[in-house]
């Protein structure tokens, strides 16, 4: 669907919403002060127009028009006399979800790489729920050149780094699913417990499923095998990099989207590949920025896994044969016994 969007000149928003700064934690805090802070919300029934008609320096609101917002929020495209915006809503989930999204878009903003849509404002409605407000981009009619959507994304995760270790500065959603990012010096431990762990207690809650459970714990204990001889740091994912957020703009530059953002290892952002189609030029033009690390190919279905256990808790059954596909082969491929 193409999308039509009005970049707004640089006199229209707050300066510091435009100015590309480093992402370190008090630019990214004060940053958050100032997208949360209530300004005149409280005193109108509709914090969103009052924000596009004030900070936002528009005169008129000409058309509202809905488009596609998946399967958690409702969006809306904002035409306005100074340019576009693009608003999404939730009408049950608090702006902690949105909090979330911005930090993370901001953060993918500093970065200078792949381009994403510019957070300006997100907070509570008045009738319960939460919005977000940000920069409208106009999509083309593809995703774009796979080579380099490659090298745009690795130049993010090289220039995204972190040195308070692995994680992100509030916790998110992957989906609707909470994604726990309490920073950790080790990236396995991270794994263990904030990924892979949390997925399989929730499993385990959910499904009444302790045989996933207990196969997984036994993958968790062993999985740092897989790890031999890699050097991990911490880079800036994305952190739900499918096709449906993925996209070009108007000029064929590479576009992503609805982030879950945290500081990870590189390869994790690969998790979605069943579904995000990468080809061949992707890699390649990947690596040239981001070396190929040993012991890749043996990590890879580690990272799909996450995907497929929140796939599994957020739309049951149907995913658990992956899941435990690829739990199985790890445990023969570790020699862990699987009874």
């Amino acid at each position: 669907m193409g999308h039509v969007a009005v970049l707004l000149s640089s006199s229209s928003l707050a300066p510091l919403l435009h100015r590309r700064s480093s992402s370190s934690p008090s630019s990214l805090n004060k940053y958050r002060r100032l997208c949360s802070s209530p300004v005149m919300a409280s005193l109108s029934e509709d914090p969103i127009r009052e924000w596009i008609t004030t900070e936002g320096k528009a005169s008129v609101i000409t058309r509202i028009s809905p488009i596609g917002g998946g399967c958690i929020n409702f969006a809306n495209r904002y035409d306005t006399d100074v340019g576009s915006f693009f608003v999404k809503t939730n009408r049950e989930i608090g702006p902690s979800m949105f909090e979330g999204e911005a930090l993370g878009l901001r953060a993918m903003y500093d970065t200078k790489s792949i381009r994403v849509p510019l957070p300006y404002k997100f907070g509570s409605l008045p009738t319960g729920g939460s919005y977000i407000i940000m920069e409208f981009i106009e999509f083309g009619r593809s995703r774009g050149d796979q080579s380099v959507l490659g090298k745009k994304l690795a130049e993010m995760h090289k220039a995204g780094k972190s040195d308070k270790g692995f994680g992100f500065h509030v916790d998110n959603t992957i989906g609707s699913t909470p994604q726990i990012n309490t920073w950790k010096d080790d990236w396995i431990e991270f794994f263990a417990e904030h990924r892979l762990g949390y997925q399989l207690k929730l499993a385990r809650r959910q499904f009444d499923d302790p045989i996933i459970l207990e196969l997984g714990e036994r993958l968790i204990k062993n999985m740092h095998r897989l790890f031999e001889g890699a050097v991990v740091e911490p880079c800036l994912l994305h952190g739900d990099l499918w096709s449906g957020n993925i996209s070009s703009d108007k000029d064929g530059n590479p576009v992503i989207l609805d982030p879950a953002c945290y500081y990870g290892h590189n390869e994790a952002e690969f998790g979605m590949s069943w579904c995000a189609g990468f080809g061949g030029s992707f890699y390649n033009s990947y690596f040239e920025v981001m070396p190929k690390q040993p012991g890749f190919e043996k990590r890879r279905d580690l990272y799909m896994l996450y995907h497929y256990l929140n796939h599994y808790n957020l739309f049951g059954r149907g995913y658990r044969s992956s899941a435990m596909s690829i739990i199985e082969d790890y445990l023969r491929m570790l020699s862990v016994s699987t009874v």
